[in-house]
C-alpha cells in the first residue's frame, strides 16, 4: 500500500511525501526549515520519519530548503549531477548522484527518475512504486515528450502540473520575457497541454489525478480542474488541486 501527500505546491515552494510501508521519501523541499517541519507535522510526520529527499532540479522553490532540512536531520539527498553542479547550500549533506534514466531503491520504495524539458541544468521528475502501485509526478516541464508519456503510462495516481491558462498568462501582469519563459518549451505546462498529455495516457488503473503547481496569477483551480475533468469524463471536483499553502492530505493508492 502506498500513500502520498503534498506539503505545498507552487512558485513559493514545493514538497511531496511518498510512503510505501515504513519508508517515506520527500520529493523536493522549497520551504524554510521551521515551515518544512510545520508542514510535515500537519501530515503527522517529523523529519526523522523520512528516509531522505529526492530533488527534481535546482530552482529555489524546489531545492531552497533541502540543505537545511537534510543537515539538521541527517537525511541523504538524491539528485542528478547537473542539479548538483548548480545547487547551493548542500555542504555537509550526504549526497547520492543519480542517473536520470536509472531506477534506484530506498528501502521498499522504487524510484524511477526521468528527464524533462525545463530551464534547469539536468531536471528530472519521478515515478514511485512499491511493486504493486505506481505514482507518477510531472511538474516543471514546458512540454510533453514521448518518453514522458511512456514513463507515466499505466500509473495508479498522477500529480500533474497545470501551471497556467494560456489566455490568463497572455493578458496577465508578467513582463513579456517572463511570459515567454513560462509559456515556452522549457517552461511550465498550460492547462490544455496537461489535458492533452492526460488524454494520451491509459486510464485503466488511474485512481486519482491531482492538479499541481497552479499559478496564483495566471490560472485558477477551477480552470485546471475543468481541463482535466473533461478528459477523464468526471465532475470537475473529482480532480483535486494541490494548493500552495496546505498542499493536500494523504491519498492512498
Amino acid at each position: 500500500m502506498m500513500r502520498f501527500a503534498s506539503l505545498g505546491s507552487g512558485s513559493e515552494g514545493n514538497g511531496l511525501v511518498v510512503e510505501a510501508g515504513c519508508t517515506r521519501v520527500l520529493m523536493d523541499c522549497g520551504f524554510g526549515l521551521a515551515d518544512s517541519v510545520a508542514r510535515l507535522a500537519r501530515l503527522g510526520l517529523q523529519p526523522s520519519d523520512l528516509a531522505g529527499i529526492v530533488v527534481t532540479h535546482e530552482h529555489s522553490d524546489h531545492i531552497g530548503g533541502v540543505g537545511r532540512l537534510a543537515r539538521r536531520h541527517k537525511l541523504p539527498v538524491w539528485l542528478t549531477a547537473g542539479t548538483l553542479a548548480m545547487a547551493q547550500d548542500l555542504d555537509g549533506v550526504a549526497l547520492q548522484v543519480i542517473d536520470s534514466h536509472a531506477a534506484f531503491a530506498v528501502d521498499g520504495l522504487e524510484i524511477q527518475p526521468y528527464p524533462v524539458p525545463h530551464d534547469a541544468r539536468e531536471p528530472v521528475q519521478y515515478v514511485f512504486g512499491d511493486g504493486d502501485s505506481r505514482l507518477g509526478v510531472l511538474t516543471d516541464t514546458g512540454c510533453s515528450t514521448p518518453h514522458i508519456e511512456a514513463m507515466l503510462a499505466g500509473v495508479d495516481a498522477l500529480v500533474l502540473e497545470c501551471n497556467h491558462d494560456a489566455a490568463m498568462l497572455e493578458n496577465g501582469p508578467y513582463p513579456v520575457s517572463l511570459k515567454r519563459r513560462v509559456g515556452g518549451r522549457f517552461g511550465h505546462l498550460e492547462n490544455g497541454q496537461s489535458a492533452a498529455l492526460l488524454d494520451k495516457l491509459n486510464h485503466e488503473k488511474l485512481q486519482c489525478v491531482m492538479a499541481a503547481h497552479v499559478s496564483k496569477k495566471n490560472n485558477t483551480a477551477a480552470l485546471a480542474q475543468r481541463a482535466l475533468a473533461q478528459v477523464l469524463n468526471c465532475a470537475d471536483d473529482d480532480v483535486r488541486v494541490a494548493c500552495q499553502t496546505t498542499g493536500f492530505d494523504w491519498i492512498r493508492i
